[in-house]
């Protein structure tokens, strides 16, 4: 017998060919943003690897450096190192903004370190680390950046001298090092002239000019204009140390906030990636959604378009079973070549989307699959409408 559904298909082969170009296109959209909810979470989880850290002491009362501001003096590293079970600890600052080479800006996550401690960049592929104590830096490649390119922070000229990959923040945004005291003063040095106001509100303050408390205003501007600041202390538990353990020593005799590396991926992941995840589920709903009506009214129109010659297969005595697989082959045959297309938009476009996406074989099978579903869903539509035709219309003309 000849196949109904091949047939269709080869006369409306134009037709059938640009909507599974269409189909393949939402498809690939579909598994780049979850290929993007995927590498929000490995962002999430490299970005605590590559510090080398077992566990972040931060301000007692925050969530840590990456999810809200944290602040520590940059000395209260010593009391840390002494506590036992601490193999090495490492200051560390972080502060999102926006460096320039030439006229083009670039968003980074500036990371300010200690070198020869923890927190370090890693992952070098080109360049070397920081040797000088001052205005050079370590840029990822997503950045843009090559070595020796001269950078402007604030108003400080940087010389790019190594380059690394996948060393990037939570929210997607390259990461730049600097040593920790060139981070110091980007992020805490003030202005001559903001520092000239300031001091002229302090002095103009009759409270803190009184006879009875001589260097109070020397105190408060040197409290003021201090830059010893920093967001987190890094610490590496020793051998034979669990690091929830040392972790609660902290916590219960310096008084501060201490998050293991499962405490910080919890944070990274189950309260800053999650408000992304709800989104980007919304929009794997919708795309589903539309995905599903645009096969159903394709198939649909097409078996209309054929009606009269499934009334002549039901005049002959064709089953309704074989009518239906003819349908059915139609709709399978769309998805699958619509996957297709989509797999391979998704693989040619990912290296170039701005966000790292990360597409997992597991994640293209579940895709497959709930294609077929929605295909297979979406042709009931025709299917009934061809199981009504009337045999009696075929002699009717």
């Amino acid at each position: 017998m000849i196949n109904l559904g091949f047939r269709d298909i080869a006369h409306n082969l134009g037709r059938y060919l640009a909507t599974s170009f269409g189909l393949g296109l939402l498809i690939g959209v579909t598994l780049t943003m979850a290929g993007v909810y995927r590498g929000m979470i490995d962002d999430a989880k490299v970005i605590i690897k590559n510090t080398q850290a077992d566990i972040w002491v931060v301000q007692k009362g925050t969530l840590g450096p990456y999810a809200e501001p944290s602040t520590l003096h940059d000395d209260f590293y010593r009391a840390i190192r002494g506590l036992p079970g601490i193999a090495g600890v490492g200051n560390v600052l972080y502060l999102t903004m926006q460096v320039r080479l030439g006229p083009r800006e670039v968003r980074v996550m500036l990371a300010g370190f200690q070198p020869g401690h923890i927190g370090e960049p890693t992952h070098f592929i080109a360049g070397r680390p920081i040797s000088r104590s001052h205005f050079e830096a370590v840029a990822d490649e997503k950045t843009g950046f090559s070595v020796g390119d001269r950078i402007l922070i604030r108003t400080q000229e940087f010389t790019v001298v190594g380059l690394t990959q996948r060393m990037v923040s939570s929210g997607g945004d390259p990461m730049l090092f600097v040593t920790l005291k060139d981070a110091q003063e980007i992020q805490f040095l003030k202005e001559s002239e903001a520092v000239q106001n300031d001091r002229s509100r302090l002095s103009a303050n009759p409270r803190l000019n009184r006879p009875g408390v001589p260097g109070l205003l020397d105190a408060l501007e040197e409290n003021l204009f201090s830059n010893q600041n920093v967001n987190a202390i890094l610490v590496r538990v020793a051998s034979g140390w669990e690091a929830e353990a040392v972790a609660r020593n902290i916590r219960r005799w310096k008084h501060f906030q201490a998050y293991t590396q499962e405490g910080m991926q919890e944070i990274l992941i189950a309260k800053m990636i999650a408000m992304a995840s709800k989104q980007i589920g919304l929009f794997l709903v919708i795309l589903t959604i539309v995905s599903g009506a645009i096969v159903a009214l394709t198939i649909y129109t097409m078996t209309m378009g054929k009606i009269k010659e499934i009334a002549i297969l039901k005049l002959i005595g064709t089953k309704n079973r074989t009518i239906s697989g003819m349908i059915l082959q139609e709709a399978l045959g769309l998805g699958i070549i619509g996957f297709i297309l989509g797999k391979i938009a998704a693989t040619l476009w990912a290296p170039v989307f701005p966000r790292y996406v990360l597409l997992e074989n597991a994640d293209s099978i579940r895709a497959f699959m709930l294609t077929l579903v929605i295909c297979s869903l979406a042709s009931l539509l025709a299917i009934r409408a061809a199981l009504k035709a009337d045999p009696a219309s075929a002699i009717g003309g």
